[in-house]
């Protein structure tokens, strides 16, 4: 079963609407399966965290947790690398999404997440992608546009509901801390989760890293025992060069990770509680099929506080973090109290479409 988004949001849809579709969706499942126990929930780069919310606050409908390239620990990350993390607190923090809504008519152009994402490696965004369609243009044209189809079809959300996630997310960082809220007054933590739960990272993502895919685990449960003493099972697979848009969709990946994730799911509820690392090992050919072993290698917190080659400076950068997430309430008020009524006035349906249609993006594509 799948879980798909229309592009035009429902009126006044917002996260907790959201999580609760899902609920009903995986309600439904269980209902139709019922001598199957929970199902299995994967979810892909946003899809975790959201994924993740669900499980949080409905462990009883959920069975494993499967997340590829999630990210989860928002402020984690190697000092000076990835600057994905720190472009939101550099212009300002959640404001500029709050004019971003109030230019859109109330509604947030998806076009300028994935204009982010293309930002990373602008030599690829600007020819190599291009040169290699014209340098193999016997066997590239359909996987060519194939893809462009599906990164270009922009989603559009709804104010409240993109504000939430990034305010609270991408620049609060609230769900490793435990003080996000679905339900008013209720703070939903991640230690809730009752199923198995498997990450899968990769070092070649510089979207989601491995510190922001994997650091949760260590300041959610901040010791070897405490995941133990919870009956939680928590396994991790790294890969060493898949980039973040391969994780989901790369062939490679499907044949071999995926599989054997899928493959070992079951396994995995008879491991006893506790951090273990996936390793899938290649036996070789047989039969013109691929042969892996899968073992299960038992870990402890400090393998994944191994990851963060500045472990010295994470109270530091966090107290940074912190400063800038309060500056972003801040500009976010003042934005709201002094601009974003002139901009509200004089922003229409006609406005927006206009707006939209002209993004660069979109241009390239006409």
């Amino acid at each position: 079963y799948f879980i798909l988004f229309y592009t035009e949001p429902m009126p006044g849809q917002t996260l907790k609407h959201v999580v609760a579709a899902e609920e009903r969706f995986v309600e439904e499942v269980c209902r139709r399966h019922p001598e199957s126990g929970n199902p299995a929930i994967m979810g892909n780069c946003q899809a975790g965290w959201a994924s993740a919310l669900l499980c949080a606050d409905r462990p009883d409908i959920a069975g494993p947790l499967i997340l590829n390239g999630a990210p989860m620990s928002y402020w984690a990350g190697v000092s000076g690398v990835n600057p994905m993390r720190y472009k939101g607190g550099m212009l300002g923090g959640v404001w500029l999404t709050s004019m971003l809504c109030d230019l859109g008519n109330g509604k947030f152009d998806g076009a300028n997440l994935v204009s982010n994402f293309e930002s990373l490696n602008p030599a690829n965004t600007l020819w190599s992608k291009n040169y290699r369609v014209y340098s193999e243009i016997d066997t590239e044209e359909d996987r060519f546009l194939n893809f462009e189809k599906w990164w270009g079809g922009f989603y559009l959300m709804n104010a409240e509901e993109i504000h939430f996630i990034v305010s609270n997310l991408f620049v609060g960082n609230k769900l490793e801390q435990g003080t996000l809220e679905l339900h008013e007054g209720e703070p939903l933590s991640l230690k809730n989760i009752q199923s198995p739960i498997v990450v899968f990272a990769s070092k070649g993502d510089n979207i989601t890293p491995p510190q922001q895919a994997l650091e949760w685990i260590p300041r959610v449960y901040r010791s070897i025992d405490e995941i133990r003493g919870l009956g939680q099972v928590i396994v991790y697979i790294i890969h060493e060069d898949i980039g973040h848009l391969g994780i989901f969709v790369a062939a490679s990946v499907a044949k071999k990770e995926h599989k054997e994730i899928i493959r070992s799911s079951e396994m995995i509820d008879f491991l006893p509680p506790g951090l273990y690392e996936m390793e899938i090992v290649d036996k070789g050919k047989k039969e013109g099929l691929s042969d892996y072993d899968v073992r299960f290698v038992e870990r402890d917190i400090s393998d994944l506080m191994a990851l963060n080659e500045n472990k010295k400076e994470m109270a530091e950068e966090d107290a940074d973090f912190a400063r800038v997430a309060a500056v972003s309430e801040i500009n976010d008020m003042l934005y709201n109290t002094f601009v974003g009524p002139w901009v509200r006035t004089f922003s229409t349906e006609s406005s927006a479409a206009f707006l939209k249609q002209i993004h660069p993006l979109r241009v390239n594509k006409y």
